[in-house]
Protein backbone atom coordinates (compact mmCIF):
# COMPACT_ATOMS: atom_id res chain seq x y z
CA UNK A 1 0.00 0.00 0.00
CA UNK A 2 1.38 3.13 -0.99
CA UNK A 3 2.08 6.03 0.93
CA UNK A 4 1.41 9.91 0.29
CA UNK A 5 2.91 12.56 2.37
CA UNK A 6 0.82 14.22 4.78
CA UNK A 7 1.96 16.96 7.33
CA UNK A 8 2.16 14.64 11.03
CA UNK A 9 1.84 10.97 9.12
CA UNK A 10 3.73 8.54 10.79
CA UNK A 11 5.19 5.94 8.45
CA UNK A 12 4.21 3.13 5.08
CA UNK A 13 4.31 -0.24 7.32
CA UNK A 14 2.74 -2.25 4.73
CA UNK A 15 5.63 -3.28 2.89
CA UNK A 16 6.22 -3.53 -0.57
CA UNK A 17 5.88 -7.12 -1.30
CA UNK A 18 2.57 -6.96 0.48
CA UNK A 19 1.33 -4.66 -2.03
CA UNK A 20 2.96 -7.14 -5.30
CA UNK A 21 0.59 -9.68 -4.24
CA UNK A 22 -2.78 -8.03 -3.31
CA UNK A 23 -5.62 -8.12 -5.97
CA UNK A 24 -5.98 -5.19 -8.09
CA UNK A 25 -8.32 -2.88 -6.20
CA UNK A 26 -11.93 -3.47 -7.31
CA UNK A 27 -12.97 -0.27 -9.61
CA UNK A 28 -16.08 0.89 -7.52
CA UNK A 29 -15.39 3.97 -9.02
CA UNK A 30 -16.81 6.74 -11.34
CA UNK A 31 -14.60 10.00 -11.59
CA UNK A 32 -15.53 12.37 -9.50
CA UNK A 33 -14.52 16.12 -8.81
CA UNK A 34 -12.83 16.50 -5.65
CA UNK A 35 -13.87 19.81 -4.96
CA UNK A 36 -17.06 21.58 -6.11
CA UNK A 37 -15.95 25.80 -5.46
CA UNK A 38 -18.78 28.61 -5.22
CA UNK A 39 -18.07 32.09 -5.62
CA UNK A 40 -17.39 32.33 -1.38
CA UNK A 41 -17.53 28.49 -0.73
CA UNK A 42 -15.75 24.94 -1.27
CA UNK A 43 -17.04 22.30 -1.18
CA UNK A 44 -16.02 18.25 -1.10
CA UNK A 45 -18.26 16.97 -3.79
CA UNK A 46 -19.12 13.45 -2.56
CA UNK A 47 -18.39 14.15 1.08
CA UNK A 48 -20.93 17.28 0.97
CA UNK A 49 -18.81 19.22 3.39
CA UNK A 50 -18.50 22.99 2.90
CA UNK A 51 -15.97 25.51 3.88
CA UNK A 52 -15.81 29.27 3.34
CA UNK A 53 -12.92 30.03 0.86
CA UNK A 54 -11.93 32.65 3.77
CA UNK A 55 -12.09 32.10 7.14
CA UNK A 56 -10.31 33.84 10.27
CA UNK A 57 -7.80 35.96 8.02
CA UNK A 58 -6.83 32.52 5.97
CA UNK A 59 -7.32 32.20 2.39
CA UNK A 60 -7.67 29.11 0.21
CA UNK A 61 -4.48 28.62 -1.79
CA UNK A 62 -5.27 25.66 -3.99
CA UNK A 63 -6.99 22.14 -3.65
CA UNK A 64 -7.05 18.78 -5.07
CA UNK A 65 -6.36 15.00 -4.66
CA UNK A 66 -3.61 14.27 -1.83
CA UNK A 67 -3.60 10.07 -3.41
CA UNK A 68 -5.65 8.15 -5.91
CA UNK A 69 -6.38 10.49 -8.55
CA UNK A 70 -9.56 10.98 -9.85
CA UNK A 71 -11.66 8.53 -7.45
CA UNK A 72 -12.24 11.84 -5.11
CA UNK A 73 -11.78 9.79 -1.95
CA UNK A 74 -8.14 11.50 -0.54
CA UNK A 75 -8.81 15.48 -0.73
CA UNK A 76 -6.80 18.28 0.57
CA UNK A 77 -7.88 22.29 0.55
CA UNK A 78 -4.72 24.47 1.66
CA UNK A 79 -4.88 27.62 3.24
CA UNK A 80 -2.68 30.59 3.83
CA UNK A 81 -2.74 33.48 6.09
CA UNK A 82 -1.70 37.05 3.99
CA UNK A 83 1.72 36.58 4.83
CA UNK A 84 2.13 33.09 4.65
CA UNK A 85 3.27 32.58 7.43
CA UNK A 86 0.32 30.48 9.01
CA UNK A 87 -0.56 27.65 6.69
CA UNK A 88 -3.94 25.23 7.22
CA UNK A 89 -5.07 22.09 5.69
CA UNK A 90 -8.60 20.57 5.64
CA UNK A 91 -8.61 16.82 4.56
CA UNK A 92 -11.39 15.27 3.82
CA UNK A 93 -10.87 11.55 3.31
CA UNK A 94 -12.61 8.75 2.73
CA UNK A 95 -10.24 5.27 4.99
CA UNK A 96 -12.15 2.50 4.62
CA UNK A 97 -11.92 1.66 8.60
CA UNK A 98 -13.47 5.40 10.00
CA UNK A 99 -12.66 6.47 13.57
CA UNK A 100 -12.05 9.91 14.71
CA UNK A 101 -10.62 8.91 17.54
CA UNK A 102 -8.06 6.68 16.24
CA UNK A 103 -7.08 9.56 13.80
CA UNK A 104 -6.27 11.76 16.39
CA UNK A 105 -4.49 9.12 18.19
CA UNK A 106 -2.14 8.49 15.80
CA UNK A 107 -2.04 12.11 15.04
CA UNK A 108 -0.56 12.90 18.35
CA UNK A 109 2.25 10.45 18.21
CA UNK A 110 2.95 11.28 14.66
CA UNK A 111 3.43 14.80 15.89
CA UNK A 112 5.50 14.22 19.35
CA UNK A 113 7.37 12.09 16.87
CA UNK A 114 8.22 15.17 14.43
CA UNK A 115 8.38 18.48 16.85
CA UNK A 116 10.44 16.28 19.11
CA UNK A 117 10.80 16.37 23.10
CA UNK A 118 10.17 20.10 23.99
CA UNK A 119 6.34 19.70 22.48
CA UNK A 120 3.54 20.62 24.75
CA UNK A 121 0.08 18.91 24.69
CA UNK A 122 -1.85 21.48 25.69
CA UNK A 123 -5.60 20.97 24.51
CA UNK A 124 -7.25 17.46 23.81
CA UNK A 125 -10.55 17.00 24.03
CA UNK A 126 -14.28 16.83 22.38
CA UNK A 127 -15.48 20.30 20.49
CA UNK A 128 -18.17 21.54 18.41
CA UNK A 129 -18.17 21.01 14.36
CA UNK A 130 -20.84 22.80 12.30
CA UNK A 131 -23.04 24.10 15.50
CA UNK A 132 -23.14 20.00 16.17
CA UNK A 133 -22.11 19.87 19.90
CA UNK A 134 -19.19 17.25 20.62
CA UNK A 135 -18.93 16.17 17.05
CA UNK A 136 -14.97 16.80 16.68
CA UNK A 137 -12.05 16.27 18.46
CA UNK A 138 -9.45 19.28 19.03
CA UNK A 139 -5.76 19.04 19.50
CA UNK A 140 -3.12 21.70 20.62
CA UNK A 141 0.50 21.30 20.34
CA UNK A 142 2.82 24.50 21.97
CA UNK A 143 6.76 24.43 22.05
CA UNK A 144 6.72 22.54 18.78
CA UNK A 145 9.96 22.22 16.44
CA UNK A 146 12.09 23.70 19.98
CA UNK A 147 9.37 26.50 20.78
CA UNK A 148 9.50 28.04 17.35
CA UNK A 149 5.53 26.70 16.56
CA UNK A 150 2.12 26.39 17.47
CA UNK A 151 0.28 23.73 15.32
CA UNK A 152 -3.42 22.49 15.76
CA UNK A 153 -5.64 19.95 14.52
CA UNK A 154 -9.22 18.50 14.86
CA UNK A 155 -10.91 15.33 13.77
CA UNK A 156 -14.22 14.74 12.71
CA UNK A 157 -16.67 11.29 11.26
CA UNK A 158 -19.21 12.57 8.88
CA UNK A 159 -21.25 9.53 7.46
CA UNK A 160 -18.08 7.42 5.86
CA UNK A 161 -15.82 10.04 6.07
CA UNK A 162 -13.01 11.82 7.93
CA UNK A 163 -12.22 15.35 8.40
CA UNK A 164 -8.72 16.32 9.80
CA UNK A 165 -8.33 20.16 10.16
CA UNK A 166 -4.93 21.09 10.92
CA UNK A 167 -3.27 24.69 11.36
CA UNK A 168 0.53 25.66 12.10
CA UNK A 169 1.89 28.63 12.77
CA UNK A 170 4.71 31.03 15.02
CA UNK A 171 4.30 30.08 18.46
CA UNK A 172 3.84 34.15 19.18
CA UNK A 173 0.98 33.77 16.93
CA UNK A 174 -0.77 31.37 18.66
CA UNK A 175 -3.60 33.36 19.10
CA UNK A 176 -4.17 33.32 15.32
CA UNK A 177 -3.44 29.75 15.27
CA UNK A 178 -6.12 28.62 17.42
CA UNK A 179 -8.86 31.17 15.62
CA UNK A 180 -8.32 30.03 12.64
CA UNK A 181 -8.75 26.27 13.75
CA UNK A 182 -11.62 27.29 15.92
CA UNK A 183 -13.42 29.25 13.20
CA UNK A 184 -12.99 26.51 10.54
CA UNK A 185 -15.12 24.10 12.93
CA UNK A 186 -17.67 26.60 13.53
CA UNK A 187 -17.93 27.17 9.73
CA UNK A 188 -17.64 23.89 8.63
CA UNK A 189 -20.94 23.08 7.18
CA UNK A 190 -22.66 19.44 6.24
CA UNK A 191 -25.20 18.54 3.73
CA UNK A 192 -26.34 16.01 6.00
CA UNK A 193 -25.44 17.14 9.30
CA UNK A 194 -27.40 14.05 10.96
CA UNK A 195 -24.32 11.70 9.77
CA UNK A 196 -21.74 13.51 12.29
CA UNK A 197 -20.59 11.36 15.20
CA UNK A 198 -20.25 12.41 18.37
CA UNK A 199 -16.47 12.34 18.81
CA UNK A 200 -14.13 12.11 22.16
CA UNK A 201 -10.67 11.33 22.29
CA UNK A 202 -9.55 7.45 22.43
CA UNK A 203 -9.25 6.16 26.27
CA UNK A 204 -6.17 3.75 25.39
CA UNK A 205 -4.28 2.22 28.21
CA UNK A 206 -2.68 -0.82 29.24
CA UNK A 207 -4.94 -3.75 29.26
CA UNK A 208 -6.21 -4.63 32.62
CA UNK A 209 -4.90 -8.15 34.41
CA UNK A 210 -8.66 -8.65 35.22
CA UNK A 211 -10.15 -11.53 33.28
CA UNK A 212 -12.48 -9.98 30.90
CA UNK A 213 -16.48 -10.66 31.58
CA UNK A 214 -18.10 -9.79 28.33
CA UNK A 215 -18.13 -11.27 25.05
CA UNK A 216 -17.34 -8.69 22.13
CA UNK A 217 -17.61 -8.08 18.32
CA UNK A 218 -16.72 -4.94 16.74
CA UNK A 219 -14.94 -2.60 18.68
CA UNK A 220 -16.66 0.76 19.38
CA UNK A 221 -15.76 4.12 17.56
CA UNK A 222 -14.45 7.88 17.72
CA UNK A 223 -14.11 7.44 21.53
CA UNK A 224 -17.25 5.72 22.49
CA UNK A 225 -16.26 2.99 24.78
CA UNK A 226 -12.65 2.06 26.67
CA UNK A 227 -9.83 0.49 24.79
CA UNK A 228 -6.68 -0.93 25.64
CA UNK A 229 -3.07 -2.23 24.84
CA UNK A 230 -2.86 -6.03 24.60
CA UNK A 231 0.73 -5.92 23.54
CA UNK A 232 2.92 -3.46 21.73
CA UNK A 233 4.60 -4.50 18.36
CA UNK A 234 8.37 -3.99 17.78
CA UNK A 235 8.92 -3.09 13.76
CA UNK A 236 11.65 -1.40 12.12
CA UNK A 237 9.81 1.73 12.06
CA UNK A 238 8.91 1.95 15.64
CA UNK A 239 6.41 0.74 18.25
CA UNK A 240 2.81 -0.62 17.14
CA UNK A 241 -0.03 -1.19 19.61
CA UNK A 242 -2.42 -4.01 19.66
CA UNK A 243 -5.62 -2.28 20.47
CA UNK A 244 -8.53 -4.15 22.12
CA UNK A 245 -11.53 -3.17 24.01
CA UNK A 246 -11.32 -3.70 27.61
CA UNK A 247 -13.00 -6.41 29.53
CA UNK A 248 -14.17 -7.92 26.27
CA UNK A 249 -13.57 -11.40 25.21
CA UNK A 250 -13.54 -12.98 21.28
CA UNK A 251 -13.57 -9.46 19.89
CA UNK A 252 -11.72 -7.29 17.41
CA UNK A 253 -8.02 -6.59 17.62
CA UNK A 254 -6.80 -3.85 15.81
CA UNK A 255 -3.42 -2.12 15.06
CA UNK A 256 -3.46 1.10 13.81
CA UNK A 257 -0.68 2.07 11.53
CA UNK A 258 -0.74 5.45 10.60
CA UNK A 259 -3.08 8.63 10.84
CA UNK A 260 -5.32 7.95 7.44
CA UNK A 261 -7.06 5.16 8.80
CA UNK A 262 -4.62 2.31 7.76
CA UNK A 263 -5.46 -0.34 10.31
CA UNK A 264 -4.63 -4.36 10.47
CA UNK A 265 -7.85 -5.89 11.84
CA UNK A 266 -8.39 -9.18 13.73
CA UNK A 267 -12.07 -9.13 13.12
CA UNK A 268 -14.37 -12.44 14.51
CA UNK A 269 -15.04 -14.73 11.55
CA UNK A 270 -18.57 -14.52 10.43
CA UNK A 271 -19.32 -18.36 11.79
CA UNK A 272 -18.38 -17.60 14.98
CA UNK A 273 -15.01 -19.48 14.77
CA UNK A 274 -11.54 -17.76 14.43
CA UNK A 275 -10.77 -14.46 13.54
CA UNK A 276 -10.58 -13.08 9.79
CA UNK A 277 -7.35 -10.73 8.94
CA UNK A 278 -8.51 -7.73 7.23
CA UNK A 279 -6.19 -5.07 6.54
CA UNK A 280 -8.10 -1.68 5.88
CA UNK A 281 -6.81 1.61 3.90
CA UNK A 282 -8.01 4.85 1.80
CA UNK A 283 -10.90 3.39 -0.12
CA UNK A 284 -10.43 -0.42 0.37
CA UNK A 285 -10.61 -3.36 2.38
CA UNK A 286 -8.25 -6.69 1.63
CA UNK A 287 -9.31 -9.79 3.23
CA UNK A 288 -6.17 -11.98 3.97
CA UNK A 289 -6.57 -15.58 5.95
CA UNK A 290 -7.52 -17.00 8.74
CA UNK A 291 -6.64 -17.74 12.41
CA UNK A 292 -8.09 -19.52 15.35
CA UNK A 293 -6.63 -17.21 17.52
CA UNK A 294 -5.40 -13.73 17.61
CA UNK A 295 -1.54 -13.70 16.79
CA UNK A 296 0.96 -12.67 19.29
CA UNK A 297 2.86 -9.63 18.73
CA UNK A 298 5.71 -11.57 16.95
CA UNK A 299 3.79 -13.25 14.07
CA UNK A 300 2.01 -9.60 13.52
CA UNK A 301 5.52 -8.19 13.04
CA UNK A 302 5.78 -10.99 10.26
CA UNK A 303 3.01 -9.93 8.97
CA UNK A 304 3.30 -6.29 9.03
CA UNK A 305 6.83 -7.07 7.58
CA UNK A 306 5.43 -9.48 4.40
CA UNK A 307 7.39 -12.65 6.07
CA UNK A 308 4.16 -14.41 7.48
CA UNK A 309 2.51 -16.80 4.47
CA UNK A 310 -0.30 -15.87 5.38
CA UNK A 311 -0.87 -12.32 3.52
CA UNK A 312 1.02 -13.86 0.66
CA UNK A 313 -2.35 -12.49 -1.27
CA UNK A 314 -5.65 -10.88 -0.83
CA UNK A 315 -8.77 -13.36 -0.94
CA UNK A 316 -10.90 -10.80 -1.54
CA UNK A 317 -10.71 -6.82 -1.81
CA UNK A 318 -13.74 -4.61 -1.56
CA UNK A 319 -12.95 -0.74 -3.08
CA UNK A 320 -15.65 1.94 -1.82
CA UNK A 321 -16.68 4.64 -4.43
CA UNK A 322 -16.58 8.50 -3.47
CA UNK A 323 -20.52 8.34 -4.89
CA UNK A 324 -21.10 5.87 -2.43
CA UNK A 325 -20.54 2.44 -4.98
CA UNK A 326 -19.00 -0.84 -3.56
CA UNK A 327 -17.51 -3.60 -5.56
CA UNK A 328 -15.77 -6.54 -4.89
CA UNK A 329 -12.65 -8.59 -6.31
CA UNK A 330 -12.78 -12.37 -5.13
CA UNK A 331 -9.13 -14.20 -5.70
CA UNK A 332 -11.03 -17.38 -6.65
CA UNK A 333 -13.26 -16.34 -8.96
CA UNK A 334 -9.97 -14.37 -11.07
CA UNK A 335 -7.85 -17.72 -11.15
CA UNK A 336 -11.39 -19.69 -12.76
Amino acid sequence: MSRHARPYSLWSLLPAALALFAPIAAQAVDDVEAWTPTETALKATAAGIVLPQTVAGLSLSKSGEASHGGRGIDNYAQYLSEDGAIQATLYVYLPAYADASLAAYMTDKAVMDRFGPKTRRTAYASADAGGRRGTAIRAVYDDAADGALTTAAAFVHAGRWLVKLRVTGPGERRGEVLAGLDAMLAEMRFDDPATLHVAAPAKIDACPMTAPNRIGGVLPRDGQGALCVRATIATAEGPLAMIQQVGVKGGATIVPMDDTGATLAFEPAANGKGYQLAIHSLGQTDLYGHYDEVPDANRIAAIIDGSDPAIARARSTTAYAASGGVSVDVAAMRDR
